[in-house]
């Protein structure tokens, strides 16, 4: 009996561990759902905003960082996701981004949202949608998501070179919130991490020569195009 080998202890017994799979570099990218259809998009003639299209078309496709200075009743809020809709960001089959647009406030999202939906002809939610604190109206293969400023300061922590968006509007910089304050320090960082990504700041005229300096070098700022208010007739009686 003692030339019979004896039964390894079963501490001693290898165990077939499966592979570990790797881990996603990022939880948070966008489930590779292909995007809705989007109408052919017009952009009102009335607007401001509308007369430089071309130019800021050109300055997105040609830089990552923009800075859009105009006034209340432009149109920038609502016309600038529709040109970059034009320009095919939001839209790669796949998973490749949404649009994110910040508001400094829940029912600017909303509302902001619900006119860009309007102006496409679409239900509210299936191409543009928002996302404030306990609601989530954005349907899978949306492209442009209306947010406040704060929701998208708590997804850097969860997805942190933001790789669920391949453009982000900041809109009302000016207001210098702590929340949009940090935004921008924090995506300044990150952009050489995401050379895809664009970046589109919009700010009152007196704060636009501060964000190109910002997100710029000395010898080359962020482009800057100033859009003026919208011309209302008053009458005096």
């Amino acid at each position: 009996m003692s030339n019979v080998p004896k039964s390894p202890a079963a501490s001693e017994v290898p165990v077939a561990r499966a592979p570990r799979a790797p881990r996603p570099e990022n939880a948070r990218r966008r489930p590779a759902v292909p995007p809705n259809p989007v109408p052919p998009i017009d952009f009102p003639a009335a607007l401001p905003v509308c007369g430089r299209r071309e130019e800021i078309a050109r300055a997105i496709r040609d830089h990552q960082v923009v800075i859009v200075s105009g006034e209340t009743g432009s149109g920038k809020t609502t016309q600038l996701p529709k040109i970059c809709l034009s320009l095919g960001r939001g839209l790669g089959a796949g998973g490749s981004g949404l649009i994110g647009h910040t508001q400094p406030r829940r029912i600017a999202a909303s509302a902001t949202g619900r006119r860009i939906a309007e102006e496409l002809g679409t239900p509210f939610g299936e191409v543009v949608g928002y996302k404030v604190r306990f609601t989530d109206n954005l349907a899978p293969g949306a492209s442009v998501k209306l947010m406040t400023d704060g929701i998208l300061l708590a997804e850097t922590q969860t997805d942190p070179l933001l790789r669920a968006y391949d453009t982000l509007i900041i809109d009302e910089a000016h207001e210098r919130s702590l929340n949009i304050d940090f935004l921008l320090g924090y995506l300044k960082e990150i952009l050489p991490r995401r050379p895809d990504l664009k970046l589109i700041v919009t700010s009152a005229t007196i704060d636009a020569e501060r964000f190109s300096r910002h997100f710029g070098t000395d010898e080359r700022p962020a482009p800057v195009i100033e859009v003026s208010g919208r011309l209302y007739p008053v009458e005096i009686r």
